[in-house]
């Protein structure tokens, strides 16, 4: 074949708009308005052909519109403006190094399998990317010492479209790298950085990209190079894509790969955070890296690295995990495994929930389990929910102390807020809401903003969604070849001043897209009445090979066009961060009908609400801990139900109750001047009290300050002195498992007392068989709380007894209960493994009761 030799044109830049280059490289102006209209103001057209790519644009502008600029003086004094907010931004020191000063050396690397940064980088699905970008975004804000890790899609996830049908097809469009707003690592000569993996049994390249998004950069890993076999080429091929054997080959890339290419960038992490378990196979990589740099074993090392490890997971049932059969592993892992001082079952095992069932598949979620003793859920109900799949390896653990914790999600607030909005809260709030929208403090001007200021801001975004909305639905009809009569009427669709309801989020049919369409009579009363009208926006999209879930979008269309309703409840196609924000912007009502309690958190409705809607949703996800009198909306009560078809019926008459009765009658209500007083008092309240919780500021924060720092801080305690307290750690494990079987608790003694005055303590002793280990490997406590009507203690709390002396291997250990609150109470003894550098507490699931 002939070789073909590539080059590129571009337009010239003007030595005075040389500062666009570095603009457009930065992600920052995602978050930043005057930053993105900036390049709106070169070519508004250009900017929105170029999906709102300011590197495709300036590639592709007219030289006479860019020489125009650079003669503008506005313009520059526009790029002036955001030049030096963006090198202010840059050198300024943030939170982080204000409030921990002193922690120049430390790296987190944060890994997730897809991040929503932009509409143009389309490396994201859906929650979990969006989250991902947003995490980047807050981190960069707070000037935490932070990097990402991720894998680079040639095609990355599908571009949807519905047939005439209205069933889902998808299209992949290859991405061109070099009109992304990313660059080529280099290594230390100024060369692209590429490291290697191995991929059953030879190397496969990986090179190594990098996305700023403000101060934080985003490493991503991309196969597609020509050194590469075809099969290898396609590795980072697209996001979810493929069998068992394409996803374990993309997460060997992001794990193993991810790590490499950090420490050939002179940037081992000391904490390395897994947002879900793609990423897991990173802690065998650094347990390996330790054998061969320290001469540690594996269970030397693992003490090391599970304490610089974070897991956060969002999988709210053991079926959402990746799972590799054992001839899968053998075929990626063998040759990897030999570096380990473990048999090959035993290597199988760290990915299994039960070690004897030779069986069961590899589980990438037991493997970052085990690895990493800090784990998190992302609300408060979700962590009961992990806990509860927890249990079957903390058997006899009361669940609250079952080691997990959770951080509930939040959002990056500035990049979410309209412009217009953002405008508002500048004049009101002044502009610390940008900088730190997690203060409650700040919340509270919004009281001051006028109710006529607030409306009208919040009217406008209306029409530009529904404006946006037409625009996108004759665009769907002249793709499908419609007749001018229904493009006609698609420009028609909606009114400006109709009650708007958004509900756009992933089609899983857990989260019963098609709840509202239960009752027709009812739904077209709401749709079709003329004085107080509603209407409905959905989008989403379904996986691809999720065949009920495109069902639930076909139900949506043939239920609009059957019921003579699609001027009035409409589905936009390929929902993405750009449609996202067209919805949550300007929707009145923010819908959500998750079967509870399968949303872990959910942040779609916390977008919303800071662009002045009001959420009405079942009691999940972040919503059970949003949710309050004032605010919005509850569909129930917190229920959970066995028989789904009958939870439908239940839960869709509540939310017609409550459409019909409460949200309607409230918005239509005007007072004399003709605004909706009572609607925006409670948007007003909405924003008062729940802006400032679901921030991603907030919840960095708490990750720094809960998981980062603590586990900095015993990574380098057990990788000091030639890592000599790692290797203790291990060595009183693996005693303290061979000994424990010899743990007993023989007598229990409360002095007789079976009433106890209010206010006063219960007294007890306790004489406990510990074996061949010794007081110091363990710790007493009496396990005490109210009695339930079964005889359980709920809502336990645990107090140490101390050790008084031994006998004949007898110990005696005596401590006092608390006696606070009356009513029947009830108590138990329990011995635990104890010592100070066990990385979380309870982290050995070995418990021994009365």
């Amino acid at each position: 074949m002939r070789k073909i030799h590539q080059y590129a044109v571009h337009p010239a830049m003007p030595e005075r708009l040389a500062c666009l280059r570095e603009l457009a490289y930065n992600l920052r102006w995602t978050w930043d308005h005057e930053a993105s209209e900036l390049f709106v103001r070169l070519d508004a057209d250009l900017w929105e052909d170029a999906n709102h790519n300011p590197v495709r644009l300036l590639q592709a502008i007219d030289q006479n519109r860019l020489d125009e600029a650079g003669e503008d003086e506005a313009f520059l004094a526009h790029l002036d403006r955001v030049c030096q907010s963006l090198q202010s931004y840059m050198t300024k020191p943030g939170w982080f190094p204000r409030r921990y000063p002193g922690m120049n050396d430390l790296t987190i690397a944060y890994f997730s399998m897809e991040f929503g940064l932009a509409r143009c980088l389309p490396m994201y699905s859906g929650g979990l990317g969006v989250l991902a970008g947003d995490h980047l975004k807050s981190a960069s804000d707070l000037d935490i010492p932070l990097v990402g890790v991720g894998l680079l899609y040639q095609k990355g996830y599908f571009t949807q479209y519905l047939n005439a049908d209205g069933w889902q097809l998808e299209r992949y469009s290859v991405n061109d790298f070099s009109v992304l707003p990313i660059r080529r690592a280099l290594d230390g000569r100024g060369e692209p950085l590429r490291v290697s993996v191995d991929l059953a049994g030879h190397a496969v390249i990986v090179q190594v990209w990098v996305a700023q998004v403000g101060r934080i950069p985003l490493y991503l890993l991309d196969t597609n190079l020509a050194e590469n076999q075809p099969y290898d080429r396609d590795v980072t091929d697209e996001l979810y894509g493929g069998g068992p054997e394409d996803r374990i080959r993309q997460e060997i890339v992001l794990g193993i790969g991810g790590i490499r290419a950090l420490k050939a960038l002179g940037i081992p992490p000391q904490v390395c955070h897994m947002n879900e378990g793609h990423s897991a196979f990173l802690s065998l990589e650094r347990i390996r890296d330790l054998g061969v740099e320290a001469g540690l074993d594996y269970w030397s090392a693992r003490q090391v690295t599970g304490a610089g490890t974070v897991f956060t997971t969002h999988t709210p049932v053991p079926a959402g995990f990746d799972l590799f059969s054992s001839e899968l592993m053998e075929k990626y892992f063998a040759a990897y495994a030999e570096a380990f001082d473990l048999e090959w079952q035993e290597f199988l095992n760290k990915g299994r929930s039960n070690p004897e069932d030779l069986l069961e598949p590899f589980n990438v979620a037991v493997l970052a389990l085990r690895h990493a003793p800090r784990r998190n859920a992302v609300s408060a109900l979700h962590r009961k929910v992990t806990a509860g799949m927890m249990r079957p390896g903390w058997p006899d653990f009361p669940d609250a102390d079952i080691p997990v914790g959770y951080v509930t999600n939040g959002i990056h607030t500035r990049g979410w807020v309209a412009p217009e909005m953002a405008v508002l809260f500048d004049r009101y709030l002044g502009p610390r809401w940008q900088e730190d929208p997690s203060d409650p403090a700040i919340w509270e001007r919004v009281r001051q903003i006028p109710d006529e200021e607030l409306w009208r801001v919040h009217v406008r975004q209306r029409e530009r969604l529904v404006a946006y909305v037409r625009a996108r639905l004759e665009a769907q009809l002249t793709r499908r070849r419609a007749s001018p009569r229904e493009r006609d009427a698609a420009r028609e669709a909606l009114r400006v001043d109709a009650l708007t309801i958004g509900f756009a989020r992933r089609f899983a049919t857990y989260k019963r897209a098609t709840l509202l369409l239960k009752e027709v009579d009812r739904l077209k009363a709401l749709l079709l009445d003329e004085r107080r009208p509603v209407q409905v926006i959905f989008g989403g999209k379904a996986h691809p090979r999720d065949d009920a879930g495109k069902e639930f979008i076909r139900h949506i269309v043939h239920f609009a066009l059957q019921e003579g309703v699609q001027h009035r409840l409409v589905f936009v196609e390929d929902y993405d961060l750009g449609r996202a924000q067209a919805l949550v912007q300007g929707a009145d009502v923010w819908l959500n009908t998750p079967r509870r309690p399968l949303e872990a958190s959910g942040t779609s409705g916390m977008k919303a609400l800071v662009n002045g809607a009001l959420n009405l949703s079942v009691l999940d996800g972040w919503w059970a801990e949003g949710h309050e009198e004032g605010v919005g909306w509850a569909i129930g009560t917190g229920e959970e139900y066995q028989d789904f078809e009958y939870q439908d019926r239940v839960e869709a008459q509540a939310l017609y109750s409550i459409l019909e009765q409460e949200v309607v009658p409230l918005f239509y209500e005007q007072s004399a001047d003709g605004l909706p007083r009572g609607w925006i008092a409670m948007m007003k309240a909405s924003l008062t009290r729940l802006a400032p919780r679901f921030s991603t500021i907030r919840m960095v924060k708490d990750y720094t300050r809960g998981f980062y720092l603590p586990a900095a801080e015993q990574h380098a305690r057990l990788s000091a002195h030639g890592y000599a307290r790692a290797r203790e750690l291990a060595e009183w494990k693996a005693r303290v498992r061979r000994g424990w079987s010899d743990v007993t608790v023989e007598r229990v003694d409360n002095g007789g007392f079976e009433e106890v005055t209010l206010g006063c303590e219960l007294p007890l002793k306790a004489k406990v068989r510990l074996g061949s280990l010794t007081p110091a490997d363990v710790r007493v406590e009496a396990y005490h709380g109210p009695l339930s009507p079964e005889g359980d203690i709920g809502d336990g709390q645990s107090t140490r007894l101390e050790w008084v002396t031994s006998e004949d291997g007898v110990h005696l250990y005596q401590g006092t209960v608390p006696c606070g609150v009356s009513g029947l109470h009830g108590y138990a003894v329990r011995v635990l493994p104890d010592q100070e550098d066990v990385l979380v507490p309870n982290e050995l699931p070995l418990i021994v009761w009365e």
